[in-house]
């Protein structure tokens, strides 16, 4: 009998003490007080205790009792963390997104600033002074040397027609004319007025002349070598003059309907900052046995370090009627759709659902969900949807208003 009220009396304190629990585990229910612990937020306990994965003792955490406002997803926050989180708020307001197209283009020779040097006369090249391409060439520069019966009787001509006006043109003012007659055949063929004047003051012609750069520019191409017979107007050089270049791009037709004469775009080549180029020509029909069109756009090159053949990205914006716009980091984007935060009152933030429209470079267009006169949240928006998902959970949708 001793035994048997033993253990009655043992069974009534394990009640007891686990009534005691109970009430005591009810009564922080109730209170709203949860224990966490400080390096590991996950672990959220009902009474006192240690961490189970650090061993640091657990501290209070209290949770806010539900309001009417809870139900529908509003947060309120104190100043300090509005002012921690950097959250700012604007009014909603109209513009238009700068939508970018990027191409990939190359650098290629103006054509209207290249040059052909081709021989002035009939002959034999007899020395070539640039016999490699990339030199570059200086006006005045010499470039070849020509052996010419044809120059070498040209030359004679004019002696002799300066031999009679230096005796007759005294007399008969027609020397002059013949004179200068004779001169400018040489000016045609190729001479400069020092290698005339230099032959006026010899007075012995010489059947192999030195040809000169009329024009600066970079030597793309050598079609001649020492030796060799040329006729007149064979190519000789072909001279690149690379103060400015073009650069080319493929569009497809929907891409160049937005793309007009005089644009201005940016162009970025690897290892150069990004210059601003202007469109100079857009082709009216397709590429041979293609689908693209291709466009054209002058880059100055003053310092020269651009190069033909260099590949090149273009950047083409174009800008969207007025619509609803937001920066980019306003719009919390997830599984279920979109949304931004709306102030509705001091401290006070609630969540929309939004429909987003085309994006820019830092802004994106709002198509439904706002409407003039709201407030948003620009920054911070993400502080907020973490904040939300802490206390409430994730199905941040179920009540959103749209």
């Amino acid at each position: 009998m001793k035994y048997l009220t033993k253990i009655l009396l043992v069974f009534t304190l394990a009640l007891t003490a686990f009534a005691c629990q109970e009430t005591h585990n009810h009564t922080n229910v109730e209170t709203g007080t949860t224990y966490t612990c400080p390096m590991h937020p996950q672990i959220v306990e009902n009474q006192p205790g240690s961490c189970p994965v650090c061993g640091m003792d657990l501290v209070p955490v209290s949770k806010p009792k539900a309001t009417a406002k809870d139900t529908n997803n509003t947060l309120v926050l104190s100043d300090s963390q509005i002012k921690l989180g950097n959250i700012t708020i604007q009014p909603v307001q109209t513009g238009q997104i700068a939508a970018n197209t990027i191409l990939t283009g190359r650098l290629v020779p103006d054509e209207t600033q290249v040059d052909l040097i081709s021989s002035r006369a009939a002959g034999r090249i007899e020395k070539l002074y640039v016999k490699e391409t990339g030199v570059p060439i200086r006006k005045g520069q010499p470039l070849y040397d020509l052996y010419s019966e044809d120059l070498l009787t040209l030359e004679r001509e004019y002696l002799l027609t300066l031999e009679q006006y230096q005796n007759f043109g005294q007399q008969e003012t027609r020397y002059a004319s013949f004179l200068e007659a004779a001169r400018q055949k040489l000016r045609l063929f190729g001479l400069t007025e020092g290698q005339i004047s230099r032959l006026s003051k010899s007075k012995r012609p010489d059947a192999r002349i030195t040809f000169l750069s009329p024009r600066p520019g970079i030597v793309t191409e050598i079609a001649a070598a020492e030796g060799i017979y040329v006729p007149e107007g064979g190519l000789l050089y072909r001279l690149t003059n690379l103060n400015k270049l073009w650069v080319e791009a493929e569009l497809y037709a929907g891409e160049a309907l937005a793309v007009k004469t005089g644009d201005k775009i940016q162009v970025s080549v690897p290892g150069i900052a990004p210059q601003i180029a202007r469109v100079s020509f857009v082709n009216p029909e397709f590429r041979q046995n293609s689908q693209v069109v291709i466009m054209r756009a002058e880059m100055p090159n003053p310092k020269g370090n651009l190069l033909p053949g260099m590949p090149a990205t273009i950047t083409l914006t174009s800008a969207s009627g007025k619509e609803i716009i937001l920066p980019q980091e306003a719009v919390i984007r997830e599984q279920q759709g979109a949304h931004v935060w709306l102030k509705r009152g001091k401290n006070t933030f609630q969540p929309r659902m939004v429909t987003t429209g085309e994006a820019g470079t830092n802004n994106i267009s709002i198509q439904s969900g706002l409407s003039l006169g709201d407030t948003v949240v620009v920054t911070g928006a993400y502080l907020l949807y973490s904040e939300h998902v802490l206390k409430n959970g994730n199905d941040l949708m179920a009540s959103h208003q749209h």
